[in-house]
């Protein structure tokens, strides 16, 4: 059960680092409006999926702040890695 658990939040984090990173190449807006829509949701729903995501949304208002542009990649790629890398399913010691 927890290598089943272990590789569905890997795969759920790579897969929101991914729409992530292609948002920022592609369309910079689907951010900003994923952003709007998180913070219209009421004060529960936002700490539950806040905790559930919290990497991601961590990303997503670092990137909504006024830092500048490199300072806010250098955090965003950084925290994507870090996540990826801390998810990443392994091998259960006996």
């Amino acid at each position: 059960m927890n290598k089943i658990v272990s590789v569905a939040a890997f795969a759920i984090f790579t897969v929101l680092w991914i729409a992530f990173g292609a948002a920022l190449i592609f369309d910079r807006s689907i951010l900003d409006s994923v952003w709007q829509s998180f913070r219209g949701f009421p004060a529960i729903i936002q700490v539950v999926v806040g905790l559930l995501v919290l990497p991601v949304t961590l990303g997503l208002w670092i990137w909504e702040s006024s830092w500048s542009l490199w300072l806010r990649l250098v955090l965003v790629i950084s925290l994507a890695l870090t996540t990826v890398i801390v998810f990443f399913p392994r091998r259960q010691k006996a």
